[in-house]
């Protein structure tokens, strides 16, 4: 039997689950006898074992598993009863014996309820939504980006079928050098200042802006002695800050050499026949397919923050809590995944609990959006997304067959197609400007060639 329930707060509540000790007694007793049925003991044949043996075997455990499923089904039926709507899960503690009456047992089952989600006014919410074009600019950008990674190094000086690399020899950009170099800090040589037949191009910044100067312009066998100051901010806490003298020695120097932009090139591209009007249609396609996802996940967010703002509604703590556990996992998982051991790792709650509050407090919103406005994902909608995603892979139909033969991947792809007919909704009912963006900003580098 449960009793009224009592209001603690805007969204705490709690109610009283009681019991007859007679009824528990009832079901354990059923229970153990069933039990009895099967159960073996040393000296008895399986099913042979007394009761008594029975009951001091498996008695308590018998009896809890009772209590937990009588109070189970009770808050269940209390909570269907007075329409509540559960968020998270009750915490259920038993009350005082000077609470009860002779032969009763009850428990106080103090949860949260899901609140009311109020939606402001759109039409007076301004968003402004970004485009951005894909030109012959950045696709010729970006196919210079795709030679620069098939660049092969030949030795600076050595004729071959791709040239010697030109009369000057010595060290300049784009060049990759051999070197060995020791570096000293008061004389005395220190951690990870010393190396042999260490390779990097000039250039790309692998190196300390100093370092690299250094071995401009020295040619093969040549040494050189420069004084480098380590940053402030030196990820080597042991130098950062200090001055050091290097000694570095060139062992080996390469010139860059570029794949042709010709058939071969496009083929190395998956251009079957090489076509080299193919692979730039090809290129730009992709770059508006990243860009039409950059945009489609920037406007999202611009949405979502525009929702948190007109939305009033409280949030259970009880869900936050359960979002921290799982991005903890999720964080574990990831670390795990790149080779860390986060296993045994302490991760303090604070470290996620603003953004799993975003997430649930969003969720709700969202969910109330959807409910008003009839924005259910529609099995065409998540057919369509589907064959999008597919679109990028050479074999489309097995990556449809992926998702389709998973109702949790599916379940994935409904939640985004949800979320974008959330976001389309809202652009047709706010105040939507539009702003062109840059191609590298929205990537959010600076592509050069």
């Amino acid at each position: 039997m449960a009793t009224a329930v009592e209001t603690l707060g805007k969204l705490e509540r709690r109610l009283t689950i009681t019991f007859l000790m007679t009824e528990v007694q009832a079901e354990v007793e059923k229970r153990l006898k069933a039990r009895a049925r099967t159960a073996k003991a040393p000296g008895f044949r399986p099913g042979k074992v007394p009761m008594k043996m029975v009951a001091a075997q498996y008695g308590f455990q018998v009896e809890t598993e009772v209590l937990n499923d009588k109070v189970g089904r009770a808050f269940s039926d209390a909570a269907n009863e007075n329409n509540l709507r559960v968020a998270g899960y009750p915490k259920i503690e038993p009350k005082t014996s000077e609470d009860l009456t002779d032969g009763s047992v009850a428990f106080d089952a103090t949860f949260e309820v899901y609140p009311e989600v109020k939606i402001g006014d759109l039409s007076s919410v301004d968003v402004e939504k970004i485009t951005a074009a894909v030109t012959e600019v950045e696709v010729d950008k970006t196919i210079e980006i795709l030679r620069k990674q098939r660049v092969h190094y030949h030795v600076k000086g050595e004729q071959d079928a791709h040239g010697d690399g030109g009369a000057d020899l010595t060290a300049q950009n784009d060049n990759r050098v051999t070197v060995d170099f020791v570096g000293k800090i008061d004389g005395v040589e220190f951690t990870g200042g010393k190396a042999e037949d260490y390779p990097f191009v000039l250039g790309e910044g692998r190196m300390l802006p100093e370092f690299e100067a250094a071995v401009i312009g020295l040619k093969i066998g040549e040494a050189k002695t420069f004084s480098l100051s380590f940053p402030a901010d030196y990820h080597g806490k042991d130098v950062a800050g200090k001055t050091s003298e290097f000694i570095i020695t060139l062992k080996k120097l390469e010139w860059a050499h570029l794949p042709e932009l010709n058939s071969e090139f496009a083929k190395s591209l998956g251009v079957v026949d090489g076509d080299m009007q193919k692979m730039r249609e090809d290129v730009k396609a992709n770059l508006e397919r990243e860009v039409a996802g950059r945009i489609k996940a920037k406007n999202k967010d611009v949405v979502m923050d525009a929702l948190i703002k007109i939305a009033e509604l409280d949030v259970p703590k009880a869900l936050v809590d359960q979002d921290v556990v799982r991005l903890t996992e999720m964080t574990r998982q990831d670390m795990t995944q790149r080779g860390m051991s986060a296993k045994d790792m302490p991760f303090p709650p604070e470290l996620f609990t603003a953004q799993a509050e975003r997430r649930v407090r969003l969720g709700l919103i969202l969910a109330e959006v959807v409910k008003e406005n009839t924005l259910q994902a529609t099995a065409e909608q998540v057919k369509a997304q589907v064959e999008d995603f597919a679109q990028s892979y050479e074999d489309p139909q097995q990556v449809v067959k992926y998702y389709f033969s998973d109702r949790r991947r599916l379940s994935e792809v409904e939640a985004l197609v949800l979320e974008e007919n959330v976001v389309k909704y809202v652009l047709s009912k706010s105040n939507v400007t539009e702003k062109s963006v840059a191609f590298d900003e929205l990537m959010g580098n600076n592509t050069q060639a």
